[in-house]
């Protein structure tokens, strides 16, 4: 009797076992299933703008790629909230901290003088892609990445910018470092 009562025991662990490895499997495929507890698909908060094309073929009055080569850009379509965005993207920018060095900031248009590390420039022609108030996150090699209309939350687009930059780590012979000539 008693090795019975031991096969009953090690069956019983077996099952508990069996039914412990496989609760992950059946949760999964309730939340698949049904569509519970699935994060939404988004992360970032800005939109994509894959026709908006790359600052080099921009229509501007004065080129910006001097000022701004090399670094994460963002590029703002003065409209009629210029002042106050202007100021509100230079806040951003500050608070981007020991990251900040890696954006650069460009204006084009407004009537105001340039902040401190703005560069300013003009429309030579209105392209039928841009928009009034308008923000856009373009990468070191000038590609936009996102865009952000004129009420978007700052505080929406440093998110944005902070995981860009995390994920998109400054090279060692990028940080004032020479590349060692070999």
């Amino acid at each position: 009797m008693t090795r019975s009562r031991a096969d009953r025991l090690a069956r019983l662990k077996l099952v508990g076992l069996l039914t412990f490895l496989s609760l992950p499997v059946l949760v999964a495929t309730v939340m698949a299933v049904w569509r519970i507890g699935i994060p939404e698909g988004r992360t970032a908060n800005g939109e994509l703008a894959p026709d908006v094309p790359p600052l080099a073929e921009w229509p501007l009055a004065v080129p910006a790629g001097e000022g701004v080569a090399g670094d994460w850009v963002l590029a703002f379509d003065c409209g009629e909230r210029c002042a106050e965005l202007s100021d509100q993207w230079w806040r951003l920018h500050r608070a981007l901290g020991r990251e900040a060095p890696r954006v650069s900031r460009l204006r084009i248009g407004g009537a105001q003088e340039a902040l401190p590390g703005e560069v300013v420039t003009s429309w030579a022609a209105r392209p039928d892609w841009r928009a009034d108030d308008h923000l856009w996150i373009l990468d070191p090699r000038g590609l936009p990445v996102l865009g952000y209309g004129p009420d978007s939350e700052a505080r929406d687009v440093l998110d944005d910018l902070n995981r860009l930059l995390r994920a998109n780590p400054e090279a060692p012979w990028q940080e004032g470092r020479e590349l060692a000539e070999g």
